[in-house]
């Protein structure tokens, strides 16, 4: 492959991704360096691991960053890099969001420039185009002086107020410390009174406790060199009083306490003291025998036997009150059960030849707990939510099926999920369960209204869902609704829905509003998951798609490439079209995917020989991308036309199921994610795709009025699931 070809391609992919616009924050052009106390240089070659050359550190100030990736630096195959400086992580600079995208064939050869303002502490770079993720570093920025500052801060503190003839202060005295750094400059002050901990000075500090007092004083300078801690004495005088009278004290005693009235574990003893005349000055307690020590707060008392508190208190007067106590007991606790149960699943029936079950397959849970005891058995069948265990679970599905179980103690421990999985083929005479539709969501949603209500299974193995057949197309408003409350009074009398769920179902009923007219479901399954539907879909261009045990379709982490999955069977004219969708990228990642509509059939295209390139220049592509950075088309946006960004694409957690419903209407498209619109476009022409790609034929070429539907695998770090593909032809 020559060059030109090479670069036409990455040309092409990087403007999918959306990198071929050049974006760097500053100035950027050729090289030509502005006027700047430093310059700092980037370089890259054929390597997308690491930088080829980069600055590990610099100071403070105007800056020009240059970034080259040219043959000069190494690149001997037209490789594109970015250098990206990161302003979404809190533990790094976000002042400089610099984004400079070099290629060697560029207008500029690769070579370009910024002018920044740096500030002290560190900054992250890296690469943003998917696959050199490991292009990264750090650059620490620091205070830019003239040298190492290696002298500590000088610090001073002045008391101030009243004094009597003694020298004492009369009621109270207020210290006020000063520091000064002729190098990097004060970073804070610290101060301690007595022998207590150091702590922030933030303003002059008051004593007017009676007695003799120290305050110590210290500071730290930006560079880090902490003075030697200086003290200043002194002593606070009670002012001039006729109170005789000694402060009242009182004690309480606080905790978890046994039938017995002893405390369990650790009893808390508060000490309060009041005085109407000088104030009170200072409390005390002892415990047991041992010597008074000044009381700060609670005093908390751990040690398991028979105890006595001692207190009192003095005023500011030097009035002493008579010493009172307090006496309680604690006993240890009782040892904790930290071991959650035991479980396990055995699961039976007929096998084939295969290992697989004939008709259906039994599964048993059993739990066992020598500490508290079991409290609860739970399962989830085919990643569904988790559900009582009363019982056996018989599975008659054909296809493969997982069941996790766990189980809990009384004393709150649950055991780790554990799962069995096995596959039901059909078998001879044993029927299906009566299930009139396939629909297992998380929970009970009537048309586009969830309910929250869980989505369990039945006694006759169908999902709530299923029953209420929302999807089905019906005759009247009033037929539905009389057909929702037939299916929620019998799961209320059977105990699988309670009151409240029942209300919450038939209510979702009234505002569905199905069986009005253009209002009726009456979806199909393009992907069911199973193996049979499965199949039914066709791989193009690179990645990969493969089947999971739990019928979830999910783009391949070791097969490179970017590729379509695609529905080649027939083309659909207006449609609605409903998937769920779960961001599964790897580490803190997320997941570039999207959803391609109205495509004409791929193979043998007369102007574009790559197949899922027909998907991408003569269909529309709805994205799926819920990060903060890359990219600027979100979720919900129609790529390369109308753009959504992260705050209105309702982006949710990381392994969340997300349900999309893309609705296409001659040339009017709706988006919704989760029930809420969030994205409306009409493919109107003489549109231009957005950043300029070579041979885009813009909205002229996209007006089509019927075309296939596609599924995007971006690579191996984008790593995204599909289930439950339906479509509707309105």
């Amino acid at each position: 492959m020559n060059r030109r070809i090479w670069l036409a391609l990455v040309t092409a992919v990087l403007t999918l991704v959306g990198l071929a616009s050049p974006a760097a924050h500053g100035r950027q052009g050729p090289a030509v360096r502005p006027a700047a106390e430093q310059v700092l240089t980037w370089t890259a070659g054929d390597d997308i691991t690491d930088y080829t050359s980069a600055p590990t550190t610099a100071v403070a100030g105007k800056t020009t960053i240059v970034f080259e990736n040219s043959e000069a630096t190494g690149n001997t195959t037209a490789m594109p890099h970015t250098l990206t400086f990161d302003v979404s992580d809190p533990e790094y600079n976000d002042d400089v969001p610099l984004n400079i995208l070099a290629s060697p064939l560029d207008a500029n050869g690769g070579r370009h420039t910024a002018e920044v303002t740096l500030t002290p502490g560190r900054y992250r770079y890296h690469c943003t185009i998917p696959g050199h993720g490991e292009m990264e570093g750090v650059l620490t920025v620091t205070d830019g002086g003239t040298g190492e500052d290696t002298t500590p801060p000088e610090t001073t503190a002045e008391v101030q107020g009243e004094k009597n003839a003694d020298g004492a202060y009369v009621g109270q005295a207020t210290v006020t410390v000063t520091a000064t750094d002729t190098g990097s400059g004060v970073d804070r002050i610290e101060y301690a009174l007595g022998d207590g901990a150091y702590r922030p000075y933030t303003g002059p500090v008051t004593v007017d406790r009676v007695g003799d007092h120290t305050l110590r004083h210290r500071a730290v300078d930006r560079a880090g060199n902490a003075s030697e801690p200086k003290s200043v004495a002194f002593t606070v005088a009670a002012p001039p009083t006729d109170d005789t009278t000694p402060p009242e004290t009182s004690a309480t005693v606080s905790g978890e306490r046994n039938a017995d009235g002893a405390y369990v574990g650790m009893a808390t003893v508060t000490v309060t003291a009041s005085d109407t005349g000088s104030g009170v000055n200072a409390i005390e307690y002892a415990l047991g025998d041992g010597a008074y020590r000044p009381y700060t707060g609670p005093v908390m008392v751990h040690e398991a036997g028979d105890h006595t508190v001692r207190y009192r208190a003095v005023d500011r007067a030097g009035n002493a009150s008579e010493p009172k106590t307090v006496a309680f007991t604690v006993v240890a606790p009782p040892t904790e059960d930290t071991t959650p149960p035991e479980v396990s699943a055995t699961v039976e029936g007929e096998k084939d030849s295969d290992g697989a079950y004939v008709g259906r397959a039994k599964v048993t849970v059993t739990a066992t707990d020598d500490g508290s005891g079991v409290e609860k058995v739970e399962y989830s069948l085919d990643g569904g939510p988790y559900l009582a265990y009363s019982g056996p679970v018989t599975v008659d599905r054909v296809g493969r099926h997982t069941v996790d179980y766990r189980a809990g103690d009384k004393a709150g421990n649950t055991s780790e999920a554990k799962r069995a999985a096995f596959t039901v083929v059909e078998g001879g005479g044993v029927p299906a369960p009566p299930c009139p539709e396939w629909d297992e969501r998380p929970t009970v949603s009537v048309g586009t209204v969830d309910t929250g209500v869980p989505n369990r299974v039945t006694a006759n193995r169908c999902t709530i869902n299923e029953l209420i057949e929302d999807e089905k197309d019906w005759s009247s408003h009033a037929l539905f609704r009389k057909h929702v409350r037939e299916v929620t009074d019998e799961l209320l009398d059977q105990g699988v829905i309670d009151r409240r769920e029942h209300r919450a179902v038939n209510k979702a009923a009234r505002q569905s509003e199905i069986g009005k007219p253009g209002r009726n479901e009456g979806y199909r399954n393009l992907f069911n998951g199973t193996r049979k539907s499965f199949e039914r879909w066709q791989h193009v261009g690179g990645g990969a798609f493969t089947l999971g045990d739990d019928g979830t379709m999910t783009s391949s982490t070791t097969v490179p490439g970017m590729g379509m999955l695609w529905f080649p069977e027939r083309r659909y004219d207006d449609f609605s079209l409903k998937l769920q969708f779960r961001d599964d990228a790897p580490g803190n990642g997320r997941a570039n995917s999207g959803v391609f509509v109205r495509f004409p059939q791929v193979h043998d295209h007369p102007e574009e020989p790559r197949p899922e390139w027909v998907a991408i220049k003569y269909g529309h592509e709805v994205q799926i991308l819920d990060r903060p950075d890359g990219d600027m088309y979100k979720t919900g946006s129609i790529y390369g036309f109308d753009r959504v960004g992260l705050g209105g694409a309702g982006v949710t957690d990381k392994g969340t199921w997300n349900e999309y419903e893309i609705r296409v209407v001659g040339q009017h498209y709706s988006i919704h994610r989760n029930g809420e619109l969030i994205n409306e476009f009409d493919n109107v022409a003489g549109r231009e795709f957005s950043p300029p790609r070579d041979g885009d034929p813009g909205t002229d070429g996209r007006r089509y009025a019927s075309g296939h539907i596609g599924l995007q695998t971006h690579g191996t770090t984008d790593v995204i699931s599909f289930r439950n593909i339906r479509i509707k032809e309105l």
